[in-house]
């Protein structure tokens, strides 16, 4: 009898020790489920909040976009329909004018270029006696020493013979 005790001990004990482990498991499967559901959750919150970003960023843009031919119409009505009158006062308003004159500026600060100025022949209306076209040419001619001196001086090139030369106190 003893024996059959002992084995109904063993045999109960076995029980209860399955029972609790089937238990541990079932615990363990809940909280995995929970993980689960709150991992997708959060999951979705960040790409609904992401979807939510976007429709709004989609909305500031439409909204720009309107505002922005509004005032073009309304640009265009009060210049008269001119593109290049609109084009114009787009670019001067826009400080694109002042944008490239910093641009090139920046481009030549340090090179220390020689810059001369040449302004032609004395101009002026004379007569119709022809004065005022040989003026013209005798300006040209006078232009070219200083022309070839510059080049000189900025590319070490000098000009053809035929055309010139460079006298020695411009070198």
């Amino acid at each position: 009898m003893l024996q059959v005790q002992e084995a109904n001990w063993e045999l109960y004990k076995r029980q209860k020790d399955a029972e609790a482990a089937l238990y541990e498991k079932e615990k363990e499967a809940e909280a995995q489920k929970a993980i689960a559901e709150a991992t997708f959750y959060a999951r979705q919150q960040v790409a609904d909040g992401e979807l939510y970003a976007k429709q709004k960023e989609a909305e500031g843009l439409v909204a720009i976009a309107q505002a922005q031919g509004a005032y073009l119409r309304t640009l265009s009505g009060a210049l008269g329909g001119n593109y290049g009158a609109i084009r114009d006062y787009m670019m001067i308003n826009g400080g694109m004018y002042q944008d490239i004159a910093k641009i090139n500026g920046e481009a030549v600060k340090g090179l220390q270029p020689k810059i001369s100025i040449w302004t032609g022949a004395s101009g002026g209306v004379e007569g119709g006696d022809g004065a005022t076209a040989m003026n013209e040419v005798a300006g040209v001619y006078k232009m070219l020493p200083p022309l070839f001196s510059t080049v000189h001086e900025q590319t070490g090139m000098l000009p053809p013979s035929w055309m010139g030369k460079i006298t020695e106190s411009k070198v």
